[in-house]
């Protein structure tokens, strides 16, 4: 892969009731991913519930999604961890089952200093010769993976290719893209800030929303792509409600329940400290689908 521009689903991890892994809804999710037009998917990622997944089941999601997709689309699968001994293993592991490569978040609640951000993705690079995506996401993880710390890890590692920002900052994406250039990829973390970010370098989205709008997604960002940007932002500005009540409750609370509003899962599960959402946040979410048509 040498383009990494477009949608990337960060795919929800579809629960029974008892909140077992439902790979029946896993593989029908992957299917509308891949009819939905999406640049690529990734599992096991926040949206998949990585924190209350074991080690047994987050390797047994990605080899299902691996499986599935079948080498249709790009399956880059989530490997990080605040333990970096645990970070490589689990990319060691998604490497021979076939991952295309991987996203991996910047080390939470260690709160190690920017080196220590470097030597950890480091190790993680050297355990591979796939793709890696940054990802930075200070609002869960505590710390951010500044920009200095992107170009010396891309200048040292050629497989540390894209940087996944969910930080909030255009400032911080506009910076990265006139110092970079074309040498690292920059994605939205955040559905809402998709189109803000691209105007000021990022080249897509890795999405929450488009678990349940692959098609819609895929076309705003290529309608952007291709220069048709008031058309992009009609889409973006049309789906503004539903990109905000999304994260109404924490990801991937809202996402569950309208995926299972929609009929794409049987069951909103998600696995505790999560919970399901407040009959008020189910009752705007509805109302949100019921808008668009969905």
């Amino acid at each position: 892969m040498k383009n990494f521009s477009g949608v990337w689903t960060a795919l929800i991890t579809p629960m029974n009731d008892d909140e077992s892994v439902s790979y029946a809804d896993l593989e029908s999710l992957v299917e509308r991913q891949v009819k939905g037009g999406v640049r690529g998917i990734i599992p096991v990622g926040t949206t998949g519930e990585s924190p209350t997944l074991d080690t047994v089941e987050h390797l047994e999601v990605i080899k299902h999604v691996c499986k599935i997709s079948g080498g249709r689309i790009p399956v880059i699968a989530g490997t990080g961890s605040n333990s970096t001994r645990e970070a490589v293993h689990l990319t060691r592991e998604a490497d021979e089952a076939g991952a295309d490569g991987f996203l991996v978040v910047a080390p939470y609640y260690n709160k190690p200093t920017q080196e220590g951000v470097f030597l950890h993705f480091s190790k993680i690079a050297e355990c591979t010769q796939k793709p890696i995506f940054l990802y930075s996401i200070p609002g869960r993880c505590g710390i951010g993976i500044e920009n200095d710390t992107v170009l010396r890890l891309r200048e040292k590692f050629e497989n540390i290719c894209v940087l996944k920002e969910a930080g909030g900052k255009a400032e911080k994406v506009a910076d990265l893209h006139s110092r970079a250039g074309d040498k690292v990829c920059i994605l939205s973390g955040d559905d809402g800030l998709t189109l803000d970010f691209m105007d000021n370098g990022a080249e897509g989205v890795v999405s929450v929303a488009s678990n349940i709008i692959p098609d819609v997604m895929s076309n705003m960002v290529d309608l952007y792509l291709k220069g048709k940007k008031n058309e992009a932002r009609k889409i973006s500005s049309e789906l503004k409600d539903f990109f905000k009540n999304l994260f109404v409750e924490p990801n991937p609370v809202p996402a569950k329940f309208a995926a299972m509003k929609t009929g794409l899962i049987k069951s909103d599960c998600v696995r505790l400290p999560l919970c399901r959402m407040t009959e008020e946040h189910q009752a705007l979410l509805t109302s949100t689908i019921k808008n668009l048509n969905l």
